[in-house]
């Protein structure tokens, strides 16, 4: 009997979005052993996702999901390996797989999200790591250049239309940074650990592996990383990371008897460079044929920030499309929230039954009357359990959905659609996933569903997706 050891990629996802560089993985909402065991073991791609979402929850809540999963993905990787070592098969051709841990982090490319709580939680379970590497680039929206991470704002050239301007913002100085939960006031990844850390950390015990030795050769200094140091990367494009990932890769196995551990708290592009995957199987343009019999699907718009009011609005001037409005002061009071559910539903049912399309959107202004952020992220699960009622309420014959907004759409699988997990297809955008509900799913078998964040496209990509899904 051979033993052959097969590296994976594990992925803990703090929101949906986090596959949107990546394709033919697994999406699992669900964390129990078991679940686990299926996709440590799974063939079709070298990595899957555990949507924990928890960005969207409390720092306490936050960190003992990420503990509840590390301790099972422990016990499915000890189980796994228990099991080889007690098969009593003497097949001399039979191979047994020992499964090597990658351990992601991955959360938002504009830096908000519970860091370093889950990083730490998982380090002490999981761990103990010679580094973690903060890596938030998510090309081509967002690079890191001499330690300073930037969004990429594109715009046209005022003297030539047909022309794009890029313009690089530090990440601080965006919305993003202003976030009431997840705010911060530097970009520069150096002080932003320091600031996150509170002192834990100072800018100083940061290594900061610069871009000429990302392009160049740096595994080296990768080899003489040690107890958990914070690592930063410059990156401007995605061949940069691939580059960088190749050296990681030999760093790991440089030493067998003593193998190097990384953890990575990242955003996607990372990613795309570990997994080396080849192109999807159906590219973007003609992923309209997952739609069963060119049936009409409906659009839930959860997001709030900038950009997707941007795309909401370009999209509801387009024809077919119906937009449908949620009060979201209403749902704060229940006779009225019922009341708004059972007239949504309703209006929902017609439309569709017309041939057109439904828009359910949000209001558009966030609400700020919130004294702590407890009660604010209380509010959101409240918004949140609303528009899953609609969505558990959606017609049978629907075509497609499409979710926009990152903890929108990690609801709409766990518990509107309530997905134990599903595959990736690929990508309809830059950024956006599709992903496929399963053949025997009780309401919608094999129907495509959109992931889409909530800061991700210019603003005519709701547009393009709805189009694209739409056949029009």
């Amino acid at each position: 009997m051979k033993t052959k050891t097969k590296t994976k990629i594990i992925v803990l996802d703090d929101d949906p979005t986090g596959s949107q560089t990546v394709h033919s993985c697994l999406l699992l909402t669900r964390w129990d052993v078991e679940t686990l065991k299926i996709a440590l073991t799974d063939d079709s791609s070298p990595l899957f996702f555990v949507l924990t979402n928890t960005r969207g929850f409390s720092r306490e809540k936050a960190a003992n999901v990420t503990r509840e999963v590390c301790v099972n993905v422990k016990s499915a990787l000890s189980s796994l390996a228990a099991a080889a070592l007690n098969d009593d098969d003497d097949d001399t051709n039979k191979i047994n797989i020992n499964i090597n841990p990658i351990l992601v982090s991955r959360s938002d490319s504009t830096l908000r999200g519970h860091y370093p709580v889950e990083t730490d939680i998982i380090a002490e379970e999981l761990g103990p790591f010679d580094a973690h590497f903060l890596i938030p680039a998510f090309f081509p929206f967002r690079i890191t250049r001499n330690g300073t991470h930037y969004c990429v704002v594109v715009s046209k050239n005022k003297e030539e239309e047909e022309e794009e301007e890029k313009k690089l913002i530090p990440c601080h100085e965006t919305e993003f940074a202003k976030d009431s939960v997840f705010g911060y006031s530097t970009a520069y990844l150096p002080d932003y650990v320091t600031e996150k850390t509170r002192g834990g950390i100072t800018p100083d015990q940061v290594e900061h592996f610069r871009l000429n030795e990302v392009q160049g050769n740096c595994t080296d200094r990768l080899l003489s990383l040690k107890d958990n140091v914070c690592c930063i990367v410059d990156c401007e494009e995605q061949s940069d990371l691939d580059q960088f990932a190749k050296q990681l890769n030999e760093a790991l196995v440089a030493t067998p008897l003593r193998p190097k551990k990384f953890l990575f708290r990242s955003g996607a592009s990372i990613l795309t460079s570990l997994a080396m995957l080849p192109p999807q199987p159906i590219p973007a343009e003609h992923m309209g044929q997952y739609v069963k019999d060119r049936r009409p699907g409906v659009i839930l718009v959860g997001s709030h920030v900038k950009k997707t009011t941007l795309q909401l609005n370009e999209l509801l001037k387009v024809n077919n499309i119906v937009g449908l409005e949620v009060d979201v002061k209403r749902i704060q009071r229940k006779e009225e929230s019922d009341a708004m559910l059972q007239e949504l539903v309703a209006r929902i049912k017609k439309i569709h039954d017309e041939g057109k399309h439904p828009v359910i959107y949000t209001s558009r202004t966030e609400l700020t009357s919130f004294v702590t952020h407890k009660e604010r992220l209380q509010f959101g699960e409240q918004v949140s359990n609303f528009l899953m009622e609609i969505v558990k309420n959606l017609p049978l014959t629907l075509g497609f959905l499409i979710s926009k907004g990152g903890i929108t759409s990690n609801d709409v699988l766990s518990n509107g659609l309530e997905l134990k997990m599903s595959r990736v297809l690929g990508q309809i955008l830059p950024g956006c996933s599709v992903i496929k509900c399963p053949r025997d799913h009780t309401r919608y078998p094999d129907m495509p569903v959109v992931i889409f964040p909530g800061n991700v496209g210019n603003e005519f990509g709701l547009v393009t997706t709805f189009q694209r899904l739409s056949s029009l």
